[in-house]
């Protein structure tokens, strides 16, 4: 069962450096990905002059998104795992193959880096507004909710499949290109309905810089409920306990 792997980590990780520059990694990789996500929201709605969104505009978002995430996992991989989203951290942490203190690093340093991406947007486009995530207007909560949930599932479970499995072999070699395809796909079906977020960071960024909550705990429950269960389905059914790897030693 994926809770007997749950580690809670030694306090000296917070000052541990391996561990700090792997949250350091975090809030670049989220820095690249919200950035250009976000960015790309933010320039169709002045190319648009704040227009409704149409469907160019939504595979406009996948195809930055997916690009962005791609790039974001790529460069983290080697350095913290490329998370780039507290909800594949979550899961992570339920299957064992993170500490809750490191996956406490890793949440501070993507949610600072959502923040930090959404200023310098904000500051290089002149003061236009970070747009929060919000539900379009015949889309209740519990609908936006399922959504979060089944997207960030099929998510989660990517992350699992290419790059969490000990058995995955030279798949892991595709692992950002797969999760930044899932994520691009997932915008194109629930983009129009609620934005689409499966990462409570790039919901948060925008959510603080514009100052705007309504129906914001949607963009943190249905992840994280969506990557819990992916991440016990993976660890039950494809994850043999022979074949689990324990957390790495530490050096302190």
């Amino acid at each position: 069962m994926p809770i007997s792997q749950i580690a809670v980590g030694s306090t000296s990780e917070f000052t541990h450096p391996g561990a700090l520059k792997a949250a350091l990694a975090e809030f670049i990789s989220v820095l690249i990905f919200v950035f250009a996500g976000e960015g790309s929201g933010m320039a169709f709605n002045k190319l648009t002059d704040d227009g409704s969104s149409t469907p160019a505009g939504i595979v406009a978002a996948a195809l930055a998104h997916g690009f962005g995430l791609f790039v974001g996992v790529a460069v983290g991989a080697n350095i913290s795992g490329g998370h780039v989203n507290p909800a594949v951290t979550f899961g992570a942490f339920l299957g064992g193959h993170i500490s809750l203190i490191r996956g406490i690093l890793y949440w501070i340093g993507q949610l600072l880096g959502a923040v930090v991406a959404c200023l310098l947007l904000k500051f290089s486009t002149g003061g236009l507004s970070t747009p929060a995530f919000t539900l379009s207007s015949d889309v209740s909560v519990w609908n936006a909710l399922v959504f979060e949930i089944v997207m960030t599932f099929g998510l989660v479970y990517t992350v699992y499949a290419t790059a969490l499995d000990p058995k995955n072999g030279n798949i892991g070699i595709i692992a950002p290109i797969a999760i930044g395809l899932v994520v691009g796909a997932n915008i194109l079906a629930g983009g129009a309905f609620e934005g689409a977020s499966m990462n409570p960071a790039v919901s948060f960024g925008p959510a603080v810089v514009s100052w705007s909550w309504t129906n914001h705990w949607v963009y943190w429950v249905g992840p994280l409920i969506g990557s819990a269960i992916a991440a016990v389905v993976y660890e039950i059914f494809f994850i043999s306990p022979n074949t689990h790897e324990p957390l790495p030693p530490t050096d302190f």
